[in-house]
């Protein structure tokens, strides 16, 4: 997987909200995904496709609807890159503070 295409999905507040939905709740529909906001089922399921080709959340079809579940695996590897570049920025950091106060 990518780091971009997860990253560019996670760019947009509509999917972050519904991440956090999803990590909140557990699986759930597109129906109750939907409740409570101003977004059409149809925009979710816009999103939530990006999201699954980002490697983000999973469909499966449970009877006339389509249940959506967080794919962990692919949160957790979004995470390492952020550590990661966290860490060089922290290191880049580091060494300029010691150039400066040299």
């Amino acid at each position: 997987m990518a780091p971009a295409p997860v990253f560019a999905a996670l760019g947009d507040e509509t999917r972050l909200r519904v991440l956090a939905r999803l990590w909140e709740k557990g699986p759930l529909s597109i129906t109750e995904l939907t409740d409570g906001t101003r977004v059409s089922r149809q925009a979710i399921t816009k999103h939530l496709r990006v999201l699954a080709e980002a490697g983000l959340v999973k469909g499966a079809r449970d009877g006339r609807e389509s249940v959506w579940k967080l794919e962990r695996k692919g949160v957790q590897q979004a995470r390492r890159w952020l550590d990661k570049v966290s860490e060089e920025w922290d290191g880049r950091l580091e060494r300029l503070r010691a150039f400066v106060e040299d």
